[in-house]
Parts: structure tokens; sequence; C-alpha cells
């Protein structure tokens, strides 16, 4: 068996070393930063968890969540535009939403122009829950957040909206913007 040698050069921090003729190199592409890429995977993994908990008890899981957590975020939103969102087929979005709205968390009504239009809406329960599964996900953001110091909100910010296809990202922002101004109450 042949003795495999190891470069003596440096790698850049959190980017391992592999041989010549490995993957990367023979594919002429950079090395995977493979800590980042395991990172995301375990970081999702338990912002996710806490939520899955709860969901499990009802008999939902994480399209349930992502549906209520559209629907919450943005009253009166279209079918159309949450199979956009979530990027589902009609089919998968059909059946977790029927399942929503048979148990009362989501309202749908016809539009007011086009009565082709469904619109969504959550209900007081729905609310309810997406609230609880929010506070969840902020404890843990908070946690992380509090070890990185004032600016990590921001970084973070930064980061995940780099991450989001450059063709998506003015659109993403949009609607995280609209959700927000929605959610704030009017002054008096």
């Amino acid at each position: 068996m042949a003795d495999i040698n190891v470069s003596a050069k440096i790698a850049a921090p959190g980017v391992a070393e592999r041989p010549a003729g490995s993957a990367a190199s023979a594919a002429g592409g950079p090395e995977p930063i493979w800590d980042i890429i395991e990172l995301l995977f375990f970081a999702y993994r338990d912002f996710v968890g806490d939520p899955d908990e709860v969901l499990s008890k009802l008999g939902f899981g994480r399209a349930h969540h992502r549906v209520l957590h559209f629907v919450n975020r943005n009253p009166g939103m279209k079918v159309a535009d949450l199979l956009d969102i979530l990027n589902i087929t009609k089919q998968s979005l059909g059946r977790v939403l029927k399942q929503l709205v048979d148990q009362g968390y989501v309202l749908q009504k016809e539009g007011a122009q086009d009565r082709r239009q469904r619109l969504l809406y959550a209900t007081p329960k729905g609310e309810a829950l997406s609230l609880k599964l929010a506070h969840l996900q902020t404890q843990r953001i908070t946690r992380a957040f509090g070890e990185l110091g004032p600016a990590a909100h921001e970084a973070a910010r930064r980061f995940l909206t780099a991450m989001i296809d450059t063709d998506n990202r003015e659109g993403v922002l949009r609607l995280i913007a609209r959700a927000d101004r929605m959610a704030k109450p009017e002054p008096k």
C-alpha cells in the first residue's frame, strides 16, 4: 500500500488540504469549504429542531411550518405567491394547506376582484402557533448573537442575504420589508 503524501502548504482557515488528484482539484475547482457547509447543516438541524418537537405533537412537519410562517407574515397572500416563495409543487402545497385549513390554522378566501384567486390568512389559532415557533427560533438566534457581540445581527443578515441567488435577493428583501411594515402597528 502506498503512503499518502500531504502537502506542507498552509490552507485558508477552515479549509482542509486534500492530496493532489482529489475530486476538487480534478474538477479544477476550489476545495469545498467543509466546515461552513457542515456548520450550516448542523445549525439548520438545531434551528428547526425546536419547532419540529412542537409540530410533531400536532401531526405537522416542516412544510406546515414554512406555510404557516409565510401566511402569518403576509396576510392575504395568494396561493400562487406562496408556491413561488416555497419553490414547491402545487400538489405538495395542496396537501399541507388542506391540513392547515381543516384544522383551523389557515383561512382561505377568494379574491375580491378575481374570485379565482385564493388568498390565505392565519387564523388566531394559526397566529398563536406561528408566534410560538418564531419565539423558539428567536431564543436560539438571540443566544447566538449574544455570543458574537453587537454587530452579529447585521453580519448574519449580510451573510444570509449574500447566500441567496442574486436574481432573487431583491424580491426576498422586499418580501421581508413588506411583512415587517405590516406587522408594525400604525401610528394614531
